[in-house]
């Protein structure tokens, strides 16, 4: 089975009526990240100065097995690339994926026939800016739920965060990001920030390079813990922060000067990126090894370029240092 029946068109999908809070979780979480997709890319385009607009590509998963819609921009003045996704499938899991989730969801139950009804959804979002004073940032939440024979939900659970990779420091853009991310936390629990901010600099790591891929946000998974209510909150809380926690960083760095020396720097980290995203990812390895899936969309996150230098080195005391020094000793950027 593989990802069919795609349709183009720079003009975003109508959207269905808001389901209350009495619909099932995954009603209100696919309503939310359908109208969130198209809240973002909007905002995003107006930093487009040329009227630069996303595509829309709708794709089934076969003919019974959900699908999707991909909003991507390339070649912008302001964004290099831009893949506003979303993903909604469902079906069956093998046996293997379920003793696999079984580790962290006990309640999981399979049927007589070894396998178990799943449903996920998910917004997941990466923006590689054209300027290299401006950040990457990459952007994920989703829910996941098995259900039991009747439909109702059997195992359920919410993940996702946002995290900030540059080329170049600046401290203050940094602070402005976690400070967005830290008050999202605490309008639903003062443990969640310094725990998700820990968890996201161990999970951005790239051991093979002995650094992290950038300077952190908030990462979570299998958040299953509260109301299903109260943390389909906190991930809303948390995706509305956004945009008043980038798009400033963007506005103040996109038309700054730079030389084609510091461009190319931006194309190794780039490919520190593309290492990462490859190598260590699970969202991807998930999407790869999910029948029907839709590589372009799972492949969405690789920038447009990208280099490798054989044992490249920054001078000391360069910024292109600074920048590493602060990736192989991950800080804490909040009092």
């Amino acid at each position: 089975m593989v990802a069919s029946n795609v349709s183009s068109s720079t003009t975003p999908p109508v959207l269905k009526p808001t389901p209350g809070p009495d619909a099932p979780m995954r009603e209100q979480m696919e309503a939310y990240i359908r109208r969130m997709q198209q809240v973002i890319a909007t905002n995003l385009e107006k930093l487009e100065p040329n009227g630069k607009k996303f595509q829309y590509d709708e794709w089934k998963r076969g003919e019974t097995g959900g699908g999707g819609v991909s909003a991507v921009l390339q070649n912008g003045d302001t964004f290099e690339k831009a893949g506003v996704n979303i993903s909604v499938v469902h079906g069956e899991l093998p046996p293997a994926a379920i003793e696999k989730m079984r580790v962290n969801h006990k309640n999981m139950t399979a049927n007589s026939d070894g396998k178990l009804p799943f449903f996920a959804c998910g917004l997941s979002q990466v923006l590689h800016p054209t300027n290299p004073m401006c950040p990457t940032v990459h952007l994920n939440y989703r829910y996941f739920e098995t259900m039991n024979q009747d439909g109702t939900p059997q195992a359920w659970w919410f993940g996702g965060g946002t995290d900030l990779t540059p080329s170049y420091l600046f401290e203050e853009d940094v602070i402005h990001f976690h400070n967005s991310l830290k008050d999202a936390c605490d309008q639903h629990d003062p443990e969640y920030y310094p725990k998700f901010k820990k968890w996201c600099d161990e999970y951005f790591y790239l051991p093979h390079r002995n650094e992290c891929r950038g300077v952190g946000g908030i990462f979570f998974d299998d958040l299953d813990n509260k109301d299903p209510q109260e943390l389909f909150e906190f991930a809303q809380t948390c995706l509305n922060s956004f945009l008043p926690g980038y798009v400033p960083i963007i506005e103040k760095r996109m038309n700054q000067p730079f030389t084609k020396e510091q461009k190319w720097w931006q194309q190794i980290r780039r490919g520190r990126y593309v290492e990462f995203n490859l190598v260590h990812d699970r969202g991807t390895q998930f999407g790869l090894q999910t029948p029907g899936s839709r590589i372009e969309s799972i492949l969405m996150s690789l920038p447009l370029t990208a280099g490798w230098v054989y044992q490249h080195s920054p001078e000391e005391g360069s910024r292109e240092q600074e920048l590493l020094d602060v990736l192989k000793m991950p800080r804490e950027w909040l009092p």
